[in-house]
């Protein structure tokens, strides 16, 4: 973690001080500020454009393409449920279902309920123990909803 605040110029150019100034080098410098901080902060974008000698719209475009990169401080637990065809074929549904039942909420992106945030994603890995779920980076094979209930409960 670095000891400037999160989306300054320093803490910036500290946390990436370890990659060359590569423009190519855009979705790892976001990355590895993510990795830094818990998600990109506002003030990174600027900063990032200078370091890698880019225009800042190149970093905005990457920043909003790619869905596992965050704008905002994740909250608590984070749940993603996996919706791929394997998942499907071995009672996803099920799980959604009992998630909208058990938090009153319909599953969707980054659907965030108290200080759980539930996301559908596609794949994660673990088809052969579907449905898979990953709860704060902890990947949950064969999930119902007491499993991840009980995940839940342990992330907090």
């Amino acid at each position: 973690m670095s000891a400037y605040a999160p989306g300054s110029v320093e803490a910036v150019r500290s946390t990436l001080a370890a990659l060359p100034p590569d423009e190519r080098l855009i979705l790892p410098a976001l990355q590895h500020l993510q990795e830094a901080f818990g998600y990109v902060p506002e003030g990174s974008v600027d900063a990032v454009a200078d370091e890698l000698n880019v225009a800042k719209a190149e970093v905005v475009g990457v920043l909003t393409y790619y869905h596992d990169l965050r704008e905002t401080p994740p909250p608590a637990v984070v749940v993603q449920v996996c919706v791929a065809e394997a998942c499907q074929a071995q009672g996803v549904r099920d799980l959604l279902r009992g998630i909208e039942g058990e938090y009153a909420v319909a599953v969707g992106k980054r659907t965030l309920v108290g200080d759980v945030e539930f996301d559908k994603v596609y794949c994660l890995g673990n088809c052969a123990l579907g449905p898979a779920v990953m709860v704060n980076g902890h990947l949950v094979g064969r999930c119902d909803t007491r499993r991840l209930r009980t995940a839940i409960q342990a992330a907090r």
